[in-house]
């Protein structure tokens, strides 16, 4: 059996390899996009081979327990934790699950649009059409499940039934996957941390437990009465979220133009100086992630994390816009 550390080093293009020699003759590859492996069980697993990081990982630092793991380019847990826990499910599992490894899902899920387009126009196993089940391993934590458009409450109830917690989150491959195929879909957490950044971290011990859960989901679904869940579109969670932070909306689903109206007001909380980026940051994180890094970390986490995705900050990208401009004018 492969050790996590055996998924991090590679690149995107080495692991695409790797895991196309190790399913040789179940797999289904297209290659650059995706690799689809063959299960019995109705449970089809999901995770992305990219990281956001610049170099590949050459260094990995482990605490002295064996449980947390670093690296100065950036670990890479988002998502190959994920990964390393599709090929341990899949080797525990006595009734095999589907797995789709997906490529470059940090840059607009290339990998899973062109999963749906095949399946689509028909070019994928008809047997896909039995999954009862959509399980992505990329999330954050130890213990969240994010649906996003996805709203089925037997399903939530089931995923919570398993220890998971219902949280938000802005887009991922099953965003895309789920609907295409009529199946819902949870996105579980997987162990690592401070994802997009030079800080993240990797829990072993967390992703083991996220291992173990879905090694025994996977095994439930071969039960004779194992419901199909259905992919619902809805807004998935947006009341159990407003509940958590404190917010008196009811018991009812929150409308997305509440949730909006809430954020710009949030908005309005945060300083000045680090308002630009914490802004554009909503596009791929929580109000509730952006303010736990805050607390860990101070307000100067913001526009690091800003620098990671896009480069550099929104808000010294926009200052150095405005002194631009007024040496054009002459000011």
């Amino acid at each position: 059996m492969r050790k996590l550390e055996d998924f991090l080093k590679p690149t995107q293009k080495e692991l695409f390899d790797m895991l196309c020699k190790m399913y040789k003759g179940c797999a289904a590859v297209c290659k650059g996009y995706y690799i689809l492996v063959r299960g019995e069980a109705p449970a089809l697993l999901v995770a992305h081979l990219d990281t956001v990081h610049s170099s590949p990982v050459r260094e990995i630092c482990i605490s002295q327990d064996g449980n947390v793991l670093m690296s100065p380019q950036g670990i890479g847990g988002d998502d190959r934790c994920g990964v390393y826990a599709l090929v341990t499910v899949y080797e525990k599992s006595k009734v095999k699950p589907w797995l789709l490894f997906t490529c470059d899902e940090e840059t607009g899920c290339t990998g899973a649009r062109k999963f749906a387009e095949m399946h689509r126009k028909g070019k994928l196993p008809g047997e896909l059409e039995k999954i009862k089940i959509l399980l992505e391993i990329d999330r954050k934590g130890k213990e969240d499940a994010v649906y996003y458009n996805c709203e089925n409450p037997e399903f939530e109830d089931y995923i919570a039934g398993k220890g998971f917690k219902t949280e938000m989150g802005s887009f991922s491959d099953i965003s895309v996957i789920a609907p295409e195929l009529g199946v819902a879909a949870a996105n579980l957490s997987s162990g690592y941390y401070n994802a997009h950044t030079l800080h993240e971290y990797i829990n072993r011990k967390q992703l083991e437990a996220v291992v173990r859960k879905v090694t025994g989901i996977v095994a439930e679904t071969v039960s004779p009465g194992f419901p199909k869940y259905k992919y619902m579109e809805g807004i998935c969670g947006y009341g159990r979220w407003g509940q958590k932070a404190g917010k008196r909306w009811g018991a009812g689903k929150v409308p997305w133009q509440l949730f909006l109206a809430e954020e710009h007001a949030f908005l309005k909380t945060v300083p000045e100086n680090i308002r630009d980026d914490y802004e554009a940051l909503l596009d791929y994180y929580t109000v509730r992630e952006l303010e736990e890094w805050r607390a860990d970390y101070g307000d100067q986490i913001i526009p690091r994390i800003c620098e990671t995705e896009f480069g550099c900050s929104r808000y010294r990208e926009m200052a150095d816009e405005e002194t631009a401009e007024k040496q054009k004018e002459g000011i």
